[in-house]
Parts: structure tokens; C-alpha cells; sequence
């Protein structure tokens, strides 16, 4: 019995060697730019006039270190490079290759020394230990190769100095919507490297839900299309059709209902507010998560907490504010998707504190006094610096220092108006304030506590 009669191929499958070796790699693989005028993304450091385009353009090629997430061009990029200066391109990872196998490298790049040069591209190289780094500093520092890393790590943080002190950092930034959307129309058009000879038909619902599920991550959003393209049956006319219905089957993930820039936006975040403010911890758990599973950038929810947590929480509990902040601060430092669990943590501590808007009805009412024009002078005793000039005889009052007095408090006038601008409240620590703000008022009135 034939290999033909135990596996037989699939119905209106191909011979085996219908397609080319090159056809067969995955779409991704074959959408790899060849030029920097291909590249999609990293305006910030490939844009005109940037550095590294400079650099590359004017073939004074140095040590890079890449770092930046998934998808976002690592590779790619340093394939690029190596095709514009016209140097040879070697590749190594920090996980899988050996002491022996980067000398073997190394050596092998010496042979090609008086050509242009060996780029030598370095995946995971956060991963690289001591012996490893002995081996590749000296062909390094010799311009035996010009290395070029790549790593998902903060390099300052995860690579040796040795390495990063001889090489120019450079960090990549996921690509945006817009050059998701361009990359996955390059392909659907491309008839050589893309899916131009298959008759292919995409919905711009189906554009909007890639560039936005793919969290900025091209090889996923290619991979995605790929098998939409191959997977969906073409209809009557022979054209397979990919709705945004095929594409969230594709990728195994939803369209969650939320426009990052009209109502679903203001409505989630309106919620989401409304609901801490409100103490109601469930509810506010559930809008942050549909709000992060939307795509919607951290950093925002985190700057929304901060403000709430001195708009609604105030003095009824301090550390409302510094958990806001520090929620931020983890976003910045550890991102998503973990970034998630310090969000929840910021959004149950605020939903559940004691809430206060007594010092937001303070600032904005001073804000109005002094906008309407009702603008006081400052007490001579509080101004900072006295000096000596003609019409000044008397009106130099001694500031009283308030240390120097019993329950560090003594009565003098602060404001030239009788003005009552922060009442707090008894929630919370402000019950607290409120009592220490009535005993000082009866000290300075000269009653005993």
C-alpha cells in the first residue's frame, strides 16, 4: 500500500510540489521588508532626519541593541540593515547558541573581513551569560562583526554593560493601527511575496479589528490573515470573503464593542468613574476590564484614577492617591498584560475607600474668587523679603513663627478676608481633620483644647 492510499491529500489539494519552497513559508516570513522604505512604524527612529536611518544611510554602521515587544520589527529590522550596508548576515540566539557555535560564528565572520562585514544578529540576547559575552567581546570590539541585539527586556536592565556600553540603544514601539491596517492590505495585494494571486476580499470592519486585536504585533496580525485567507471557502464568484465574523474566528477573540475615539470610549471610561466613585467595586471591576480587553492604553485608565482619587477621595483617605500613582508607575514599568493586576488593585482599594470632594470644591472656589477679580494683597508679615524704603515707617509687622507657641499654633491673619474655602468632611481621615481644624481655631482663639 502507497504513502498516497494511508494519507491521502485533501480534496482539491495541491500536489506537494504545487508550491515553491519560498510559497511555502508563512505569510509573515515572506512580507519581511527588503527596504527601510518598506518598513512600517518607527517613525521615531527611521523617520527622516532620524538617527538611525542616518547612520544607516551614510553606512557608518555601529553595535545595536533592539528592544521592544513582539512582532514590533526586531528582526526585521536588522535583516534590513544588513541588506542596505551590503554586509553579510549572520544569525545566533542567546538561548540556543553554545560557547562553540558563536565562536564558529565569529571565526567564520573573519574570513569576510576585508569585504563589507558580517552583521551578526543576536534573538534574546538578554539571554547571554559571562562565557558567552567572553567569547563575543573581542570580535566585537575588533570590527570583526557589527552586532546587532534583539530582546524584549529593558537592556540597561537585562543585558550586560559591557555590551550596551559598546552599542547604541534603540527601543521599538508596537505598530499603531494604521500601519497594522497598511501592512495587512500590502499583503492581501502583493501577487509575489503576499496573497495577490488568491482572490481575496477584506471588510473594512474585518481591517479595524485586526489592526486593533493584534496589540500592535505584525507577525500575529499576518498569521491571522493567512489563515482567514486559506481556511474561509470562496463564494459563488470564487472570491473568499473575510468578514470581521471570520476574523474574529481566525483569531479566537471577540469584537468588544468600544470605539477607542467616539462613544463607546467616553461611555466606558464615564462608567468606569461613576462606579468607583460611586463604592461599587463589581461594577467598576467590569468596566476596566472592558476597557483593557478593547485595547484601550493603560496609561489612560491609570492618569483617570489619579484624578480621581484626589476629585472624590481626597483627605477621607490620603493613600488613595498614592495608589493611584504607584498604579501608574507600574503600568510604566511592567505593562501588559500584568499591568492589569495592579489597575484592579488601584480600582477596588479607590471604589472602596471613603470618598471626600472637599478638597476639589476648595480649589475651584479660591479659582472663582481670584478669576472674578477678587484679588487680595499679601499681609506685609507673610511677604518673603522685607526692605528698607521711603514710605515703608510702620508697616512692617513681626511674623510669629507658630513653633514658638503652645500646640505649634498662634493667631495671626493669613488671608485678608473671611473665607471658609476647605470644609471637610467626616469621612474617613477628614473626620480627623475636621477635629484638628476646630481645635486650632479654639487655640488661636485663645480656649484652652
Amino acid at each position: 500500500m502507497s504513502d498516497e492510499d494511508l494519507f491521502p491529500l485533501a480534496e482539491g489539494a495541491g500536489e506537494p510540489d504545487a508550491e515553491s519552497p519560498a510559497e511555502r513559508q508563512p505569510l509573515a516570513a515572506r512580507m519581511r521588508p527588503l527596504t527601510l522604505d518598506e518598513v512600517l512604524g518607527q517613525d521615531h527612529i527611521l523617520g527622516p532626519g532620524k538617527l538611525l536611518r542616518r547612520v544607516i544611510e551614510a553606512d557608518r554602521l555601529t553595535n545595536l541593541i533592539f528592544f521592544g515587544p513582539p512582532g514590533c520589527g526586531k528582526t526585521t529590522l536588522a535583516e534590513v540593515i544588513a541588506r542596505a550596508t551590503r554586509r553579510r548576515f549572520a544569525r545566533t540566539s542567546g538561548v540556543l547558541s553554545n560557547v562553540a557555535a558563536l565562536r564558529n560564528v565569529c571565526e567564520t565572520a573573519k574570513l569576510h573581513r576585508d569585504g563589507p562585514g558580517t552583521v551578526l544578529f543576536v534573538d534574546e540576547i538578554h539571554r547571554f551569560n559571562k562565557a558567552q559575552q567572553d567569547v563575543l567581546l573581542p570580535y566585537v570590539e575588533n570590527g570583526t562583526v557589527t552586532l546587532v541585539g534583539a530582546t524584549t527586556h529593558n537592556p540597561n536592565i537585562f543585558v550586560n554593560s559591557p555590551l550596551t556600553s559598546r552599542s547604541l540603544v534603540f527601543e521599538l514601539r508596537p505598530l499603531d493601527e494604521a500601519a497594522v491596517a497598511a501592512l495587512v492590505r500590502r499583503a492581501l495585494a502583493d501577487p509575489d511575496r503576499g496573497l495577490g494571486r488568491l482572490r481575496c476580499e477584506l471588510s473594512p470592519e474585518a481591517v479595524r479589528f485586526l489592526a486593533a486585536i493584534c496589540d500592535g504585533d505584525a507577525r500575529r496580525a499576518l498569521t491571522a490573515l493567512e489563515v482567514a485567507a486559506r481556511s474561509t471557502p470562496p463564494d459563488e464568484a470564487g472570491v473568499v470573503r473575510i468578514t470581521h465574523t471570520v476574523m474574529e474566528d481566525c483569531v479566537q477573540r471577540k469584537m468588544v464593542l468600544y470605539d477607542k475615539d467616539e462613544d463607546g470610549h467616553y461611555d466606558t471610561i464615564s462608567a468606569f468613574i461613576k462606579s468607583v466613585r460611586g463604592s461599587d467595586p463589581h461594577a467598576a471591576v467590569y468596566w476596566l476590564a472592558k476597557m483593557l480587553e478593547a485595547g484601550e492604553d493603560p496609561r489612560f485608565i491609570a492618569r483617570r484614577l489619579i484624578i480621581l482619587a484626589s476629585e472624590d477621595i481626597g483627605n477621607a483617605d490620603p493613600r488613595g492617591l498614592t495608589v493611584a500613582v504607584a498604579a501608574m508607575q507600574a503600568v510604566e514599568f511592567i505593562g501588559m498584560p500584568e499591568a492589569r493586576i495592579s489597575l484592579a488593585q488601584a480600582t477596588t482599594y479607590l471604589a472602596t475607600a471613603p470618598k471626600s470632594n472637599a478638597a476639589y470644591l476648595a480649589v475651584d472656589e479660591a479659582l472663582e474668587d481670584v478669576r472674578s477679580g477678587r484679588l487680595l494683597a499679601v499681609p506685609e508679615h507673610l511677604k518673603n523679603v522685607h526692605v528698607e524704603a521711603v514710605g515703608r515707617e510702620g508697616l512692617d509687622t513681626a511674623y510669629k513663627y507658630p513653633h514658638d507657641f503652645a500646640q505649634h499654633t498662634v493667631a495671626q491673619q493669613y488671608l485678608p478676608a473671611d473665607r471658609l474655602y476647605y470644609r471637610p468632611t467626616a469621612q474617613g481621615y477628614e473626620d480627623t481633620i475636621a477635629k484638628r481644624m476646630a481645635l486650632t481655631d479654639r487655640i488661636k482663639k485663645g480656649n484652652r483644647p
